[in-house]
């Protein structure tokens, strides 16, 4: 299917760092204006949280049952790493950041942790689609384990739409942490509910509202860009737009530290 460039914008909201000690009252504000604007996000689920960063409030004991009803929503469910640990210091494939919980690890390990982080969600009937790498570090093994386990979708990369790479992982994009217009490309928008950007709920939800026109959705974006025959032009964008970060660090939110 050839990219329809000239259709304007479209954008997909993430959230990452969900977890049972996440702030869940930003949260429940937070999930309130995107079910009642009939937004399906990315919701990216740490299996088995153990990044005291993340520990903001008292675990929800009712955590995964509300993982369930996001995903019978038709919440698209990412698992986000497995223990939200940075362990290296590689930058791997992105380079946004020089930590990881993955990147620089050999395949074996970095297949154990995948494996144990989906046998979490497996047993609390959670069933992921995509890939959301901590802090945007994982490398060729990290993908290479992750086809293994029958995960081939990531949220990831600086591309203006999304592509199937050479060894078949097909990325979506992820290249904002806040609300920008663009004129056209597919966007997503990393949202971390406890940055300042986001924790003013009023802001986000008028930004759900102004944006609502142009957000669509996982399956929609599968549906829509089954291939990419100009991923040139998506890579040149790819390579200039990481750049621009890096000179401009969080001029359009760093959505880094995921």
């Amino acid at each position: 299917m050839a990219l329809q460039v000239g259709r304007g914008p479209e954008y997909l909201i993430r959230i990452d760092d969900i977890c049972p000690t996440m702030s869940w009252s930003i949260w429940n504000e937070i999930e309130h204006i995107l079910v009642v604007n009939d937004v399906k996000p990315i919701v990216a689920v740490v299996p088995d949280n153990q990044d005291p960063e993340l520990q903001k409030e008292p675990p929800d004991p009712n955590f995964w049952d509300r993982v369930r009803g996001w995903q019978d929503r038709g919440w698209t469910i990412a698992i986000h790493g497995y223990q939200h640990r940075y362990v290296t210091r590689s930058r791997g494939l992105v380079g946004l950041n020089q930590y990881s919980e993955f990147a620089g690890l050999d395949y074996e390990e970095q297949y154990r942790k995948l494996a144990a982080g989906l046998q979490i969600l497996d047993a609390e009937s959670v069933h992921p689609e995509l890939w959301v790498a901590p802090a945007h570090t994982f490398d060729s093994q990290t993908l290479k384990a992750l086809r293994a386990l029958a995960i081939t979708d990531i949220s990831d990369g600086f591309g203006l739409y999304p592509h199937i790479d050479a060894d078949g992982t097909y990325w979506i994009p992820q290249q904002l942490g806040k609300f920008h217009y663009f004129p056209t490309g597919l966007w997503t928008v990393g949202v971390h509910i406890d940055d300042p950007v986001h924790s003013n709920v009023r802001s986000f939800g008028r930004n759900i509202v102004n944006f609502r026109r142009f957000i669509t959705d996982v399956p929609q974006v599968k549906r829509r860009y089954v291939m990419n025959h100009n991923y040139a032009l998506s890579k040149a964008w790819a390579g200039a737009f990481r750049l621009s970060k890096r000179l401009r660090h969080g001029a359009l939110g760093s959505g880094a530290a995921s």
